[in-house]
């Protein structure tokens, strides 16, 4: 199993004079998924985004330790795979050329045995040479998941999986995320009931909104 850890310490984060949340201390192990709960607005894709170190906190920190050393910010997206609705695809690429593209941007070899692997198990290989802009909102997830998965990273950050997927897509991503999440760490926010049943432990934000 991967050594994988991630510590948050005294988190802190407001939007002008807006406290979204307040003195969040968490701890998180690989071999393991965890939920992010709260309704809409609650802050959730902020604090994963805070995790993943795409915006600063107003305070504290997050600590990223891979075999007890620490991961410093700037090679933070090497270790990490991150799926959100608001993730841009290009859309006059297709959906092989995305991966190689992006395979590019992270300076890693594409791989494309692995990459028609993850293809085939979102049912997308038989499409892969078609350009994005013809896909579906929920062929564009699993898309995604196919960019989060591709450099086999040992934190998983899933903001709202299941957006725009039908129940094959669902089964399909609920299957990833158990396999994922005997080895690696999963992090994931969302709001629906089926997504935070996967997790064998739930923080919910609306819990830190005062000032303690």
């Amino acid at each position: 199993m991967i050594n994988y850890s991630l510590h948050i310490e005294h988190l802190v984060k407001y939007f002008g004079r807006r406290l979204v949340f307040n003195e969040i201390n968490e701890s998180f192990k690989a071999g393991n998924i965890y939920g992010v709960a709260g309704p809409n607005g609650s802050g959730k894709s902020t604090f994963v985004k805070i995790i993943a170190n795409l915006i600063s906190p107003t305070r504290g920190r997050v600590i990223h330790k891979i075999d007890d050393r620490i991961i410093v910010n700037e090679q933070l997206h090497n270790y990490i795979g991150f799926v959100s609705p608001y993730l841009f695809l290009y859309d006059e690429f297709t959906a092989e050329e995305n991966l190689i593209h992006f395979s590019k941007i992270r300076g890693i070899p594409f791989h494309k045995d692995y990459a028609d692997y993850l293809l085939s198990e979102f049912n997308l290989y038989d499409r892969k040479n078609d350009l994005v802009k013809g896909y579906s909102s929920g062929m564009k997830q699993r898309l995604k998941f196919i960019f989060a998965l591709l450099h086999k990273p040992p934190l998983i950050i899933l903001d709202e999986p299941t957006s725009n997927l039908d129940n094959f897509g669902k089964d399909k991503v609920y299957e990833i995320i158990l396999k994922e999440g005997k080895e690696n760490l999963v992090l994931i926010a969302s709001n629906e009931e089926a997504d935070l049943n996967l997790c064998s432990y739930v923080i919910n934000l609306e819990e830190y909104k005062n000032n303690r």
